[in-house]
């Protein structure tokens, strides 16, 4: 969905906890990160995707632009959960030309929203393994009532909506840009607040996706009333923060039963990959998102998978501006991931 002139963008991650901006400055010497940041957002504001109070929603990214100094008003944003629908497709041999006019056909057996209520993309991903008469297709599909909220809420904010993408394409741009391709699978997991995105790569390629209704806030929520604190002092508290208001090891109880919920939904996941590519393996996990600087998640994940489980380094092979602080850099990282994935795309983007 385009709209804008300029290549460069800025990408925006509006999440149900905080907003993350980043501008990324591309030149023949490579990519530099010009400006990074992030904004609380209160609880209600944004659920499932949902914008429920955009004119709060747009004075907050409008602040953080401020904060960020940045002057550029051309932005990608993307958006994911149950109104979202990504499937790999397969279908007869045809041109681009040819499937753009089936495609609504196609989508009408994989979709389950009314096909008149949704925008839908797709890319051609190649020769079927099984069927040379076949094709693998990636078909998306968003609901267009999410799609003309968030267009809304960056107009209201004073921005310029130059493209709609998809949590997990974000995700996977910038674990692209930053990894090397050395052919093994890889799941990309990134751990919200609300909500979980789920990517697993074959070869490069997204051959499974998935968002998943589970985050941080499963956590703050079983702390809180425990505690009665708010939901700042109940996120501190869980990221190892000294407190007197509960018990270590009650929280440490929450943490566990919280995360080992979250590595049983995953592990259905990826039982579903290995059902489908039963030779295959997943020797590595990359998460991001506030999730990711949980440990006791981390290391659970790795037993229970038998994966190498790490916390995404979204800066890795980017050039840095300004005067950030390298400590600063490496607490954000995690957050940072799916913002910097929108701000390298270009207007031009399929």
């Amino acid at each position: 969905m385009l709209f804008g002139k300029k290549k460069n963008i800025i990408g925006i991650d509006i999440g149900s906890r905080t907003i993350k901006v980043a501008e990324v400055e591309e030149n023949k010497k490579g990519r530099t990160i010009r400006k990074f940041g992030m904004i609380d957002i209160a609880p209600g504001l944004i659920e499932e995707g949902a914008v429920k109070n955009p004119q709060a929603v747009a004075y907050l990214i409008r602040q953080l632009f401020n904060s960020q100094k940045i002057k550029a008003n051309n932005v990608a944003v993307s958006i994911g959960g149950y109104s979202t629908i990504v499937k790999n497709i397969s279908v007869p041999v045809m041109d681009e030309a040819q499937l753009q006019e089936m495609i609504q056909f196609e989508a009408e057996q994989y979709i389950p929203f009314d096909i008149n209520d949704v925008n839908l993309d797709f890319q051609i991903i190649g020769e079927n393994d099984i069927n040379p008469n076949q094709m693998n297709v990636l078909l998306v599909a968003a609901k267009k009532e999410m799609i003309n909220d968030y267009v809304n809420l960056v107009q209201m904010a004073g921005l310029n909506p130059c493209i709609i993408d998809v949590d997990a394409f974000a995700l996977q741009n910038i674990y692209e840009i930053n990894y090397e391709d050395n052919g093994e699978n890889v799941a990309l997991i990134d751990i919200g607040a609300n909500k979980t995105t789920l990517n697993i790569l074959k070869e490069n390629f997204s051959v499974f996706m998935r968002d998943v209704s589970m985050g941080c806030r499963q956590i703050s929520t079983k702390i809180i009333p425990l505690a009665d604190c708010t939901l700042e002092e109940a996120e501190g508290m869980y990221h190892n923060e000294e407190t007197d208001k509960i018990p270590d090891k009650e929280i440490i109880e929450i943490v566990s039963s919280v995360v080992t919920s979250w590595c049983t939904e995953i592990g259905r996941a990826l039982d579903f990959f290995y059902s489908t590519y039963p030779g295959d393996q997943i020797p590595r996990i990359i998460l991001s998102g506030g999730g990711a600087k949980i440990k006791k998640f981390r290391d659970l994940l790795a037993a229970e998978t038998s994966s190498e489980v790490e916390i995404i380094q979204p800066f890795k092979k980017f050039s840095i501006s300004g005067d950030f602080d390298p400590s600063y850099l490496e607490q954000v990282a995690p957050q940072a991931a799916i913002s910097l994935g929108l701000a390298i795309r270009k207007i031009d983007d399929k």
